[in-house]
């Protein structure tokens, strides 16, 4: 009986759901008067109490739908049919939306805080004189040591990660591009090369890795080294600034040699329909005291100026997520690749997996 009784919650529950989605996307399909935002964003990607404060300031509710790579949304975007107002792709994506004319290009005059960023991460090569994006977030790839397995300032360079005494303690981020990447950086190559021989020489010398590597994960990277389970992990700033903050024997290090600086930007996809509540959420995440909140609670790095000034002075100053000029002048930004390159970065990566 019990079991029916729950068949049954669960079939109103359902039901519920469906009608409560129709009529979200009623009203998501509204004219440009609608009190509504469409986001479609990373998961766990914006302080939920900032996403209130908004409503509550302006009248819009915003409506958040996530993703989980910057291609599964591109595929979501072009296919059409969902009316997204925001989203929030990388760098090298938004080349890629561009040139699939999938963006609409920002209506400056209705933008209020954009003298708010530092101008080093404006008007970058992916979108010159930021025409289609306000910055968002930006960080870097690194490596990531307890000081329970490591000896302090051992790690500091790619090229350390292949020593025999690591055998099995090396968690990596599963991502093709970022392990292809470091493995490029170490070899002293562009993380962007479109030479089928140097991503071999890449892909050979990741072989060479796998005695050491742990696993290929994603976000369980963090519970096993918060869990003093691993020693070193490479992975994204963001996700080691969580790590840091849940074990105090971790350390964050970016390889000075070079490795990737990203960035994660606010654009119009076509499929934008609400413009008065998108213009409202792009001046109200560029205020600085929005801009700081939001850093805090996400871990990553705000290029909003006036907002790093407003952040704590242990994470303004710190180093690990905020390098200073020299090493950010070592570091490469992904650039967007063909389909085939992408294929070729893909298949390297992937036999590099089945070997390990």
């Amino acid at each position: 009986m019990k079991k029916l009784i729950s068949a049954i919650i669960g079939l109103l529950a359902v039901c519920a759901l469906l009608a409560f989605g129709a009529h979200n996307l009623q009203a998501s399909s509204g004219s440009n008067g609608s009190k509504i935002l469409n986001l479609y964003t990373w998961g766990d990607y914006i302080d939920p109490s900032l996403l209130t404060k908004f409503q509550k300031q302006t009248g819009y509710h915003v409506n958040v739908e996530t993703f989980d790579s910057n291609e599964a949304m591109f595929t979501k975007i072009k296919q059409g049919g969902t009316s997204y107002d925001l989203t929030v792709p990388s760098d090298y994506m938004i080349e890629k939306m561009k040139a699939a004319k999938l963006l609409l290009p920002l209506d400056k005059k209705r933008l209020t805080g954009m003298q708010n960023y530092d101008p080093r991460f404006m008007n970058l090569a992916f979108d010159r004189h930021n025409k289609y994006s306000v910055p968002y977030f930006w960080g870097t790839l690194g490596i990531i040591y307890n000081d329970k397995f490591v000896q302090p300032g051992s790690i500091q360079h790619w090229n350390q990660l292949w020593q025999k005494k690591y055998r099995n303690q090396i968690m990596l981020i599963d991502s093709a591009r970022d392990v292809m990447g470091f493995a490029l950086a170490s070899n002293g190559q562009s993380m962007n090369t479109t030479n089928p021989a140097t991503l071999l020489a890449a892909r050979n010398k990741l072989n060479k890795l796998s005695p050491n590597v742990k696993a290929v994960v994603a976000d369980e990277i963090k519970m096993y080294m918060i869990q003093n389970e691993a020693a070193i992990a490479v992975d994204w700033s963001g996700e080691a600034a969580e790590m840091l903050a849940g074990n105090s024997h971790l350390h964050y290090v970016v390889p000075t040699e070079g490795s990737n600086l990203w960035f994660d930007n606010l654009v119009i996809p076509k499929t934008a329909k609400h413009f008065k509540a998108i213009y409202a959420f792009l001046n109200f995440m560029s205020e600085p005291q929005n801009a700081a909140k939001n850093a805090e609670y996400i871990g990553y790095a705000t290029p909003n100026q006036k907002a790093k000034t407003l952040l704590p002075k242990a994470i303004r100053n710190d180093r690990q997520f905020y390098p200073d000029n020299r090493t950010i002048s070592h570091l490469q930004i992904y650039q967007d690749l063909s389909p085939e390159l992408v294929g070729l970065y893909n298949d390297r990566y992937l036999e590099f997996k089945m070997h390990h």
